[in-house]
């Protein structure tokens, strides 16, 4: 017979189980909000909760009520992996869509991989990764770094090439990806240029009296910016500063959209360029919805969107259709059903997620506008399938990524058949 002790256990460990069953889901909220990158993060957190606030206005998802629980990482990547922790472990949220740069999301993943939980990332990186946990909803090199070094090469005529960024992985590894790029492609050593600094740079004179200099050989020069976070203001202001513009050496960034230059003086950046995979000037009736729903829910018309907004609107959408696919919110059963799962994106098309765990995208390439807008000058015709593995390191190109059986691994050489470590 059961103990009254025993019946009250057996009670309240299936209540708890029935309230976990039935309270709302949990969506963890991983961003810098203070520090050098809250400049680019904040919007993040923010369009997160509107697309949550949007799917509990439509019912929630299986029924319940989604929760935001939001965190701070302050720009502190050990923090980020403790934030993260925090997330799963104690407020036991079933996703989190998070992280900025690539060393807050290398600092995460091996937390992530451990619980086994689900992370969505929704920035362009360096590629060289595809991790079963993680699902890359930004560009990886092949859909914004190359593509925009053809267009400077093709169409511009570009013969010199300064590779400025700041010193973390996701500069050095698509730098490493471009320079050999631009080898195979026969551009000689002398004519390029790199240059790192730490984040939050903000003495940028000698550096850009250097690119002045480097640029004026005659060559047609121009510099692709991985220069990340609130570095970026100074820097634009001096190549101001000095004299240059886009007519003598363009700048094509991938770290600066509409949020970043909303707190420049475009005067000076007019001309000046921008690769992505979204600008909030394309003209399609689901980027009007997008914009009129963030005016609304922000409270402010002047806001802009801008091109990771776009990646966790994406990665939410398919986060959602998974789980309804699944029936569950567990990690192992939307891993399982996600692959394949295809969503609208903003500019017209639709996004599909990859075996690899990326996703396909438009390549477009921007011009900045005096109002801190972009018009678009060139874009891809198809959409472009994310590469976790560059096809121009020779390390790399006999890799590829696939979590569906019978591979289930995220670096399978081609060439030995093996699923190597660290995937």
């Amino acid at each position: 017979m059961m103990t009254a002790a025993a019946a009250l256990a057996a009670s309240t460990a299936w209540t708890g189980a029935f309230a976990q069953e039935e309270g709302p889901i949990k969506v963890g909220i991983l961003h810098s909000l203070s520090g050098t990158m809250a400049i680019s993060e904040t919007t993040l957190k923010d369009v997160m909760l509107m697309l949550i606030e949007q799917q509990n206005e439509k019912g929630g998802l299986l029924g319940r009520q989604l929760e935001p629980v939001v965190v701070d990482i302050a720009s502190d990547w050990p923090l980020a992996a403790e934030k993260a922790r925090e997330l799963i472990e104690v407020e036991e949220v079933d996703a989190v869509f998070g992280c900025w740069t690539s060393v807050c999301r290398k600092s995460v993943l091996p937390v992530f991989e451990e619980l086994n939980s689900l992370m969505f990332y929704p920035v362009q990186y360096e590629g060289e990764e595809s991790q079963r946990n993680v699902f890359y909803t930004g560009a990886s090199p092949n859909q914004q770094a190359i593509p925009a070094v053809d267009y400077l090469m093709n169409e511009v005529g570009v013969e010199r090439w300064v590779l400025a960024g700041t010193d973390y992985v996701y500069p050095q590894t698509t730098n490493k990806i471009l320079e050999q790029y631009l080898k195979d492609a026969g551009v000689a050593d002398e004519d390029i240029m790199i240059n790192y600094t730490p984040f939050g740079h903000s003495d940028w004179q000698t550096i850009v009296s250097d690119i002045k200099t480097f640029g004026s050989s005659g060559k047609p020069t121009a510099v692709v910016s991985t220069i990340n976070g609130d570095a970026n203001v100074p820097f634009y202001r001096e190549l101001g500063n000095q004299g240059i513009d886009a007519v003598d050496i363009p700048v094509v960034a991938f770290s600066v959209g509409e949020e970043e230059l909303a707190g420049l003086d475009t005067a000076p950046l007019v001309g000046h360029l921008a690769a992505w995979n979204y600008f909030m000037s394309v003209d399609t009736p689901e980027n009007a919805e997008f914009i009129e729903a963030w005016h609304a829910f922000i409270g402010d018309e002047e806001r802009v969107t801008n091109d990771p907004m776009e990646a966790h609107y994406i990665g939410f959408n398919m986060w959602v259709a998974a789980v309804e696919k699944a029936g569950s919110t567990e990690p192992d059963a939307v891993i399982e059903n996600i692959v394949g799962v295809e969503v609208p994106n903003l500019t017209g098309g639709t996004a599909v997620m990859l075996p690899n765990h990326h996703i396909t995208k438009p390549v477009l390439i921007g011009e900045i506008q005096a109002d801190g807008q972009f018009d678009v000058v060139w874009e891809t015709e198809d959409l472009v399938e994310g590469d976790a593995w560059s096809d121009f390191l020779p390390e790399s190109a006999v890799l590829e990524a696939d979590w569906t059986e019978p591979v289930m691994c995220g670096n399978f050489n081609t060439e030995t058949q093996t699923c190597g470590s660290g995937s």
